[in-house]
């Protein structure tokens, strides 16, 4: 296979180009082992990960907290209760008790105690968990290991043995809040779907289906290396069972525009005549480049998560940087192999005609509309911001609450064992207070216990009051409480709020609402610090990438507008409703406040993408012309397809999770497909141009003693391009001055 020719001596330039186009060149020549290198690393993270990658678990404790206090008392005083548990919910047929189903009920018991992982399974006539009417109870079963050393694959095979044991006469389902947090991942063509239409995209971008093709692959290559990784991640830290979907959704997104990026410049240098190595070169030296630094301010803004101080959050966040990490080193060395092996044979497979109609700089589209904009700067500020602040205006009601299995699929087990709970104990049944009285730390004698007890039976929303248990060694007493709410209303977090004001000092309140409660407690201490980090450290980049004050302040504000929308439309579509049967939702779901959190800097992250590649074209024309407006448009007309295109792909691969049957997919799926469409419309398209028109050389104001001690990390400098070589076999008749439509 013909290879193209050593790439040429760097010239001189940045220490972010040189590294970056250093290692793109040093994968160019050496294609073959770049390859094999890719092969061999991602075999050995697999084969680490089988043999010392630990399962996956979510830990929603929020440090120093009552929930997580009372946790550790319950390890300690209780080991058995440290193992995994389940319900076994039984229904019998209407007009019928479990009574009458006595032999039945006995099979399903045995079978399930037969299940692996299960260790026994408690009698519910014995133990007396049966429904007024006799017609609902449950079995509470007890694993033979923790929940956390169980992982998702068992707790997927004990539902669906469990599941199946039903009859006409008798319905069995498997609940608890083990099964809920650890329930399979259902998966669907949808995302299949996104990388179709993303495929499409590509075609009508390159023209020529090899040019379509590598973006994806190199995408899902990315993504299929960094599943690897983020599993041997669990062997030492809990990783959340949602890390790898939602690091999924911004792999493939960011996976498939990184390579689109350097794909784009790479062709658009082979047309302006550069043979294969230096367009190659020169494409690694901008795009390249800007890949790394868009991709770095994804992988800063996403492990900033770890400041929450939560667990799942912190999982989610690095693994979501790990796998931005993976789509730029596949775009800055898998890459540059894959062109240098596929030469001429990147325009194969042309699916439009050669040569498109191309118009000059001054007469396209986007060049026009840039100086459209720059002419009447007032009216598309004011109707920009008006559109962006309506749609942020129901984010200031949001109302975010924790999924619970009520809001799951209703044709799945947990989901049915809910409701089933529900329809015979009660909805507070799903939400259970756990009381822990830590006598070591407190002279409580069985007078005290009593009273506390009788003390939390009087508080207003307390349904009833279980009877205290000793631990063996006396350190500790529990009992439980049922609330008249469920597990995500708003109510019983208020009767937690009344419960710990009048318990005393070392007794402590957990259970999964109290739990969740003190989750959002710690975001709320914790959250201004984060968002104020992403911000700031976004800030530093882009002062210290574009030498200005305004274009890093400008860029936060809109950042800040586009996301606020998107939070927006969420309100309206899960918290109201409004087209919720759309999305298959049966009504208004809770707001997850977890994918609120995780929203904000993946957003943030990839907003500043499209702000690197924008402005980047534009700081370049400026420097060419000292024209801010005529900078601007040429800006919009060199990037403004791409850019475009780019957003068109990542907003199907994100919509594409709208079709998962988990809401906090969709949440996810839409919140993110939103942002990305107003950051790519009214934000690059009508704010950029306006606000720039009426600042004018203001942006790229900066104070001289600070350009004199901040380092130099230009992307797109206008020396750095490399000369013009013509070659026949690449040569375009197009002058430098026509750009695509």
């Amino acid at each position: 296979m013909q290879q193209a020719d050593p790439a040429p001596p760097l010239p001189k330039g940045t220490i972010m180009q040189k590294l970056t186009r250093g290692i793109a060149s040093a994968s160019a020549r050496h294609p073959w082992r770049t390859i094999t290198g890719w092969l061999a690393v991602t075999g050995a993270v697999f084969f680490l990960a089988i043999a010392v990658g630990g399962t996956f678990v979510d830990d929603f404790s929020a440090p120093d907290s009552q929930s997580a206090t009372a946790l550790e008392l319950l390890d300690d005083g209780f080991p058995e209760a440290a193992k995994g548990s389940a319900m076994v919910v039984l229904a019998a047929r209407e007009g019928t008790t479990l009574d009458e189903h006595r032999d039945e009920i006995a099979r399903v018991l045995d079978d399930a105690s037969g299940v692996a992982r299960v260790e026994s399974v408690a009698d519910p006539f014995t133990a007396g968990t049966i429904s007024e009417d006799g017609r609902i109870g449950y079995a509470v079963m007890t694993l033979d290991s923790p929940e956390r050393e169980i992982g998702k694959p068992a707790f997927a095979v004990l539902s669906e043995a469990v599941s199946s044991m039903g009859s006409p006469d008798l319905q069995v389902e498997l609940g608890g809040d083990a099964v809920f947090l650890n329930a399979a991942d259902e998966t669907s063509s949808h995302t299949a779907i996104g990388l179709l239409v993303a495929l499409v995209v590509l075609l009508v971008v390159f023209g020529t289906a090899v040019a379509a093709i590598v973006p994806i692959g190199l995408s899902l290559v990315a993504v299929g290396a960094s599943i690897g990784g983020i599993m041997l991640m669990a062997g030492t830290m809990d990783v959340s069972v949602s890390a790898i979907a939602v690091a999924g959704l911004v792999g493939l997104g960011v996976g498939v525009d990184y390579a689109l990026f350097v794909v784009a410049r790479y062709r658009e240098n082979r047309s302006a005549g550069q043979d294969n190595t230096r367009a190659l070169s020169g494409a690694m030296s901008t795009s390249g480049t800007a890949v790394v630094f868009a991709g770095g301010t994804v992988m800063i803004a996403t492990a900033a998560l770890g400041i929450t101080g939560l667990g799942i959050l912190t999982s989610i966040g690095l693994a979501t940087a790990l796998m931005v990490l993976s789509a730029v080193a596949a775009a800055v060395t898998l890459l540059p192999a894959l062109l240098t092996l596929l030469g001429d044979r990147i325009d194969s497979g042309r699916v439009v005609r050669r040569h498109r109609p191309a118009v000059r700089t001054e007469e396209s589209r986007w060049w026009r509309f840039g100086h459209h904009v720059s002419r009447r700067p007032w009216p598309y500020l004011l109707g920009s911001v008006t559109v962006l602040a309506a749609l942020a205006v129901p984010a200031l009601s949001i109302q975010t609450a924790f999924p619970a299995a009520g809001d799951a699929p209703t044709h799945t087990t947990h989901r049915q064992a809910y409701d089933l709970l529900t329809e015979g104990f009660g909805i507070g049944f799903n939400a259970p207070l756990t009381i822990v009285m830590d006598r070591e730390s407190s002279a409580v004698g069985a007078d005290d216990v009593a009273r506390v007890s009788a003390t939390i039976a009087d508080v207003p929303g307390i349904v009833s009051v279980g009877e205290p248990r000793t631990s063996a060694d006396g350190s500790t007493v529990v009992f439980s409480a049922l609330p008249d709410g469920g597990p995500a209303d708003a109510e019983t977090s208020a009767t937690i709020d009344r419960v710990r004001s009048v318990i005393p000092d070392h007794t402590y309140v957990s259970g999964i609402t109290a739990i969740t409660d003190d989750l959002n407690t710690q975001l709320g201490k914790t959250l201004p610090l984060f968002v104020g980090a992403v911000i700031g450290i976004s800030f530093l980049l882009l002062m210290l990438l574009f030498r200005s004050v305004a274009v890093p302040l400008k860029a936060a504000v809109m950042n800040l507008l586009s996301i606020g929308a998107a939070y927006g439309v969420l309100v309206m579509v899960f918290q109201w409703g409004w087209g919720a049967e759309l999305l298959g939702l049966e009504g208004p779901t809770p707001i997850t406040s977890i994918i609120v959190v995780i929203m904000f800097p993946i957003l943030f992250g990839l907003s500043m993408d499209y702000e690197v590649f924008l402005l980047s074209r534009i700081r370049e024309e400026y420097a060419a012309t000292g024209d801010n407006a005529e900078s601007v448009a040429r800006g919009l007309a060199g990037t403004g397809r791409i850019i475009t295109s780019a957003a068109l792909i990542m907003i199907a691969v994100f919509l594409s999770f709208v079709g998962s049957p988990i809401p906090s997919l969709k949440m996810l799926g839409l919140g993110l497909a939103t942002a990305i469409a107003i950051d790519s419309t009214l934000v690059r398209m009508v704010l950029v141009p306006a606000t720039m028109s009426l600042l004018g050389d203001a942006n790229w104001w900066l104070p001289r003693w600070l350009d004199r001690v901040l380092p130099v990390l230009d992307v797109e400098g206008a020396d750095q391009h490399l000369p013009t070589v013509p070659d026949d076999r690449t040569a375009d008749p197009r002058p430098e001055e026509l750009v695509p439509l």
